[in-house]
């Protein structure tokens, strides 16, 4: 039986946008389970990083109803002074920008020190100073003696990346939050830190959250895939199941998306539109349908729900059933079908 680290019941995240309130993550309900990568995947603009900072508890004026169990603990009910038990102690979590995460007034050192007293308030100045040197060199980073004294502006993006790593797990948490831990590292740096992460989750038996638009990265990295559009989930598969069998449309778009060196392409494929804004968006039937038009309105459900079509693969909406790209042949269509 899988050991259940973190459960979201029915969570809505919402912003006030002039007078009216607005869900940016809406109804949606996930778990995570310990010694496991659970990828979040989804364009810019879908809600992934709301989802995230909805768990750390990290917004300050949102709107927030439903429930984050962690050890069947609500996070979402926490008081502030409750939350800084949690959070840096059993959840960590890797920004997705270091340079406007880390403090640039202090040292590498003052830093990752920081987050090892605020949870072990009897531990001496010595014992973290070897601690912060144990993780900068769990984390990969040469010299790390040198780097210590060192302020973030004076690392490359890689380095400091690698300092946010250590610093998410300088109290072994238990949950591990990635948001888009790679976003603008050379493809060689991005290697090394996924292998870290990888590593780091075997080490700890961590379960990691990782959010990304990047499906290279979720081939490589993770065993659950949710997929994420507008707010919602629309597919939750095992990652050998949802690159074999994509169901929902726009999973199978985004996959169409990225070039493939097995076949002969004049051009990649394109999804049309763009994530609608907050205020846009349709709060009923199927949010992706104005992307697919050439899809009969009768295809899509008013109310769609996630179902299991298969055991640990759910989808949202009924037009799945009847999708296809429009340049794909009849015998493409059934092969899918």
């Amino acid at each position: 039986m899988a050991d259940k680290l973190l459960e979201i019941k029915n969570l809505t995240t919402s912003f006030r946008i002039k007078d009216d309130y607005h869900a940016a993550v809406d109804n949606l309900s996930l778990t995570v389970n310990k010694n496991e990568v659970l990828a979040i995947v989804g364009e810019s603009g879908c809600g992934k990083s709301a989802l995230a900072f909805s768990i750390m508890g990290l917004h300050t004026r949102a709107k927030i109803d439903g429930d984050i169990l962690y050890r069947d603990h609500n996070i979402a009910k926490m008081t502030p002074s409750e939350l800084n038990k949690v959070r840096g102690k059993d959840i960590g979590m890797i920004f997705q920008d270091p340079l406007t995460s880390l403090n640039p007034l202090m040292q590498i050192e003052e830093q990752i020190g920081e987050t090892l007293l605020l949870h072990n308030k009897e531990m001496s100045k010595t014992a973290r100073q070897e601690r912060v040197l144990d993780l900068l060199n769990k984390v990969g980073i040469p010299r790390a003696e040198y780097v210590m004294n060192q302020f973030p502006h004076e690392l490359s993006g890689g380095m400091r990346q690698r300092v946010m790593i250590a610093m998410a797990i300088a109290n072994k948490p238990e949950l591990l939050i990635a948001d888009e831990p790679t976003t603008a590292l050379d493809v060689t740096i991005q290697s090394q830190i996924l292998d870290l992460i990888n590593k780091l989750k075997d080490e700890m038996n961590a379960g990691i959250v990782l959010i990304t638009h990047d499906l290279g990265v979720v081939a490589e990295m993770a065993d659950r895939v949710a997929v994420m559009y507008a707010g919602q989930i629309v597919e939750v598969a095992d990652v050998k199941t949802l690159f074999a069998n994509p169901l929902h449309p726009y999973t199978r778009s985004l996959l169409n998306s990225v070039p493939n060196s097995d076949q002969e392409q004049d051009q990649l494929h394109v999804i049309q539109g763009i994530v609608p804004s907050l205020q846009n968006l349709p709060r009923e039937g199927c949010r992706f349908s104005a992307r697919i038009p050439w899809v009969d309105e009768s295809a899509h459900e008013k109310h769609p729900e996630l179902r299991e079509v298969d055991p640990g693969h759910q989808v949202r909406c009924t037009c799945y059933k009847h999708f296809s790209f429009p340049d794909e042949t009849k015998e493409e269509q059934h092969v899918l079908s």
